[in-house]
């Protein structure tokens, strides 16, 4: 049987991020030039593994909203 990857890694800095700052999931979606949803977001925070891609544009969603520049590192920690 093939090891699997840890699909659920835990809360992810950005919930904190987002709690600090007093955003929500619709935040993000409003905020976004691409297309997001909030689910996408709330796998984001409770730490289910995203592809690249999928980092890329809740990162530069979390950009806009907030107007500071974010790397995926200070985001995600896997």
């Amino acid at each position: 049987m093939d090891q699997t990857q840890e699909r659920n890694l835990g809360p992810q800095p950005i919930a904190d991020i987002m709690d600090k700052l007093g955003l929500k999931s619709h935040d993000l979606v409003a905020a976004s030039t691409e297309q997001i949803t909030h689910k996408m977001v709330t796998r984001a925070c409770k730490g289910r593994r995203l592809t690249v891609n999928t980092k890329l544009k809740i990162r530069n969603a979390l950009n806009a909203a907030t107007e500071k520049q974010y790397s995926l590192k200070e985001l995600f920690n896997y």
